[in-house]
């Protein structure tokens, strides 16, 4: 199991693919699961001991290493070309060649096809590797042809130990309500521990209670609130990319694709997360109102908690976190403009909680 040390839990994954390395790889797989749950460092691992190099695979600088990302949001047909010519030329240095396919579910119908001709006839010195977070845009027909391997969401422990180990000042409670909040995902980790990222938490569940405790509150304020506060987390997102391809001698294209995916990227998840965190805190508090504490993903904020809880408001909070999840469905499904979608939702938060409004 020391090959895939790095990779947290995910005990039937890591089975699958140590029993892989010990009797000879399948031709194709799919990694599949969350996003942030370890399936990146899994790929690269594997890749490392079928090539038996870890060092120049974990820089990506191995000749029979291959790695295609999405550009923008897709993987188009032109990038499945690029691999299907590589796939034929023979290894290099080691006895095989691998084929990381990051972002898998991002293939366009044109691509999966063109992948497919491969995955139905690779050459057997190929091993292909597709990471997907969802299976579901995946053509059955490219998902027969793989073997599946699957990572979970990590445990709320699995979490916290991380981010013990990376932000060693915090107290219990608030070790608790950030493994809570990353939702079994250690990618949003860094995010909820960035200076930054806990004042943009605090603004946000500051709007939480504002819905039912401000009778001055104005939906279309609150909303342009969360918007500007994923499009700081976008800016943020796009600074960094811009430092880790400095140095990289890329396209203009290229760069600039890069670039726009990693800021659209964070920003869409921004708004998934603020959703999520929204819809926590309307179910904490129909737990609390009924006495039911340990239960709470906000356990660093149970005094506000504490204070908001009450019989009467349950059913409005009840209606609440429904309301948010359904736009969590809407927003990831379609293509919804956010400032719309949310100043659409803070109307209607506002609505359930009419008859419970804290008085003046």
């Amino acid at each position: 199991m020391s090959t895939f040390s790095n990779v947290p839990e995910q005990a039937e994954a890591k089975s699958l693919l140590s029993a892989a390395l010990e009797e000879g790889p399948a031709h194709a797989y799919l990694f599949h699961g969350p996003a942030g749950v370890g399936k990146r460092a899994a790929a690269l691992a594997f890749a490392a001991e079928l090539l038996g190099e870890h060092d120049r695979v974990g820089r990506r600088a191995h000749p029979d290493l291959y790695v295609l990302e999405p550009l923008g949001d897709q993987i188009r047909i032109d990038a499945i070309r690029e691999l299907r010519h590589d796939l034929h030329m023979r290894p290099f240095e080691a006895q095989r060649r691998v084929y990381l396919v990051f972002g898998a579910h991002l293939m366009n119908e044109e691509a999966a096809d063109a992948l497919l001709k491969d995955l139905e006839e690779p050459p057997p010195y190929a091993v292909i590797v597709l990471v997907a977070d969802d299976v579901g845009p995946l053509p059955e027909t490219i998902r027969s042809r793989c073997q599946p391997v699957a990572f979970r969401r990590l445990s709320e422990q699995a979490v916290r130990e991380v981010i013990a180990e990376r932000a060693p000042g915090l107290s219990p409670n608030e070790e608790a309500a950030l493994a809570r909040v990353a939702g079994g995902r250690l990618d949003r980790v860094d995010r909820l521990l960035d200076p930054k990222a806990a004042e943009r938490r605090t603004q946000l569940l500051g709007l939480a209670r504002s819905v039912y405790r401000d009778r001055e509150f104005v939906p279309a304020e609150a909303a342009k609130a969360v918007v500007e506060a994923a499009g700081e987390r976008s800016r943020e997102a796009r600074a960094l990319a811009e430092q880790e391809l400095e140095g990289q001698d890329l396209p203009d294209r290229e760069a600039d694709q890069r670039l726009r995916r990693a800021q659209r990227g964070a920003e869409r998840e921004e708004l998934l997360l603020a959703l999520e965190e929204l819809a926590a805190w309307y179910r904490d508090l129909v737990a609390v109102a009924v006495g039911a504490e340990q239960a709470a993903i906000h356990v660093d904020h149970l005094d506000q908690l504490r204070e908001d809880a009450t019989p009467e408001r349950s059913p409005a909070a009840e209606t609440a976190a429904e309301l948010v999840r359904q736009t969590w469905r809407e927003l990831q499904e379609l293509q919804l403009q956010a400032p719309l979608a949310f100043e659409a939702l803070f109307v209607q938060l506002r609505r359930a909680f009419a008859g419970s409004l804290v008085a003046a």
